[in-house]
């Protein structure tokens, strides 16, 4: 079964002139048998939609093995802090054989929504997310500011996914309504592969062969916007973590109106907390910042995606 995830899509491979029943509005049922025309339009179809993946993508080779093992030390730091319960609540999520950390800004999904489905992923309140560390702009946001792969001051949300061998995360679609594009990867510690337009399936886990497989090394770069970015889902595939792989997402959020008033009661419950703080510049900062991050919708989707728990 090599190169198969599915018994189905071996069966189906197999046996490429099946026959389909299809029922008549007044019951009765007919067979129409599939063609090699039908499977000739079928790859073309998928076809047309890689391309339109790949017109989304851009990869870029930045950083050097000895940058990667800088930051990876870095990582390891991050990761003995929170077992060490050194972080807030919120900026440590944990799930079998992968490890999330949200500095900056974080928010809810999956099973954290009190009502599933798009658009219902909210932002936390600030400060119940660490902010990022210096490192990260540092070593990272800076080199890519300096290549010209964001603009400065684009980033205020970063996040360490840290994945064992055979982990994975789910086919999904990073929520539009919360995050400007482009979405910013760097890969580290090992090889891997990002996949796009997969379903999967559970007990046991498989998945199926992706409209786009794109291989992600250690120390590149991968930027996604437009239709890979908006109008296809994308995840990692349980067999292509052979080794541990860690990757920094870097992102900007927009602040929802929604949100504002939960921004502004906990600003308002730190001001209470420390007087000392309360200085007019402090108030607008905090202003100017919701003001710059002005939600819009310019970028809604032409197309509905369905999204899982990531």
């Amino acid at each position: 079964m090599a190169g198969f995830t599915d018994l189905r899509e071996k069966l189906k491979s197999m046996t490429p002139h099946r026959d389909k029943v299809f029922e008549n509005s007044n019951g009765e049922k007919r067979k129409h048998r599939e063609s090699d025309d039908d499977q000739s339009d079928y790859e073309e179809r998928r076809d047309a939609e890689a391309r339109k993946v790949r017109s989304g993508i851009k990869q870029a080779n930045i950083f050097t093995p000895e940058d990667c093992e800088r930051i990876e030390a870095k990582i390891d730091e991050v990761v003995a802090n929170a077992d060490k319960g050194l972080y807030r609540g919120h900026t440590v999520d944990r799930a079998p054989l992968r490890n999330k950390y949200f500095f900056g800004e974080g928010y809810t999904y999956g099973a954290q929504l009190e009502k599933r489905g798009p658009g219902q992923e909210r932002l936390y309140s600030r400060g119940e997310v660490d902010d990022i560390p210096d490192w990260v702009h540092e070593l990272v946001v800076d080199r890519l500011v300096t290549h010209g792969v964001i603009p400065e001051g684009f980033v205020n949300s970063a996040v360490i996914n840290d994945y064992q061998p055979g982990g994975c995360i789910v086919s999904h679609v990073d929520p539009i309504h919360i995050f400007e594009r482009p979405i910013v990867t760097v890969s580290f510690f090992s090889d891997s592969a990002l996949c796009f337009g997969c379903k999967f399936l559970f007990k046991p886990i498989r998945v199926s062969e992706p409209v786009l497989y794109l291989p992600v090394r250690r120390g590149s770069v991968t930027v996604l916007s437009g239709y890979a970015a908006d109008d296809i889902t994308h995840c990692i595939r349980p067999q292509d973590i052979k080794k541990r792989r860690a990757v920094i997402i870097l992102r900007k959020p927009r602040i929802l109106e929604m949100d504002k008033e939960q921004h502004r009661r906990s600003l308002s419950s730190q001001q209470r907390h420390h007087p000392d703080d309360g200085s007019e510049n402090s108030w607008r900062r905090a202003e100017d910042r919701e003001s710059a991050s002005r939600y819009t919708r310019d970028h809604t989707p032409t197309r509905r995606v369905k999204m899982r728990r990531h």
